[in-house]
């Protein structure tokens, strides 16, 4: 199986502008109605894990993929997953750290958050703007198992990617 990532996160977390940059799409990003499928990759409704109604979505969707992508918006004092969120999905966690380019953004306070959804795995700090953190995403993504993914981060010298655990 090809590996394919899911993307979740909040309203407004920027998971459509993310796909758009793993992609290399210069399109504008628009409100997900529905489950968008690109290439490799599955970009999901906020309301999908702001809503537990829809959980069951999130795990249909995860038997498709093997990298559930965990968007924080580094803007947002929000966090809309709930602790441990990320051990009842059985696929390869990636915390994602958005808009870290921006004047507000709070990468700290994210980090404690995205600890606090995933006890194990890569934390990426991205802008799909200036294109920060893409190719960490994008290498982490063809990876297969932690042990590999803490590998990369361990054997990569950048400030802006982390490995929880």
């Amino acid at each position: 199986m090809r590996n394919k990532a899911m993307l979740i996160g909040a309203v407004r977390a920027g998971k459509s502008t993310l796909t758009n940059a793993l992609l290399g799409r210069k399109v504008e990003a628009f409100k997900t109605q529905t489950l968008s499928y690109y290439d490799w990759i599955v970009d999901t409704p906020g309301e999908y894990t702001e809503n537990p109604m829809f959980y069951k979505n999130i795990m249909a969707t995860a038997l498709e993929v093997t990298h559930v992508l965990y968007l924080q918006d580094a803007t947002s004092e929000k966090i809309i997953f709930p602790p441990g969120f990320s051990m009842g999905i059985p696929k390869l966690p990636i915390g994602v750290i958005t808009k870290c380019d921006l004047p507000e953004a709070d990468i700290d306070r994210s980090l404690g958050m995205l600890n606090t959804v995933m006890s194990e795995g890569p934390i990426v700090m991205v802008s799909s703007v200036t294109g920060m953190g893409i190719r960490h995403l994008k290498e982490l993504t063809k990876l297969n198992d932690l042990q590999a993914m803490r590998h990369y981060v361990e054997s990569t010298a950048d400030e802006h990617l982390i490995f929880l655990g």
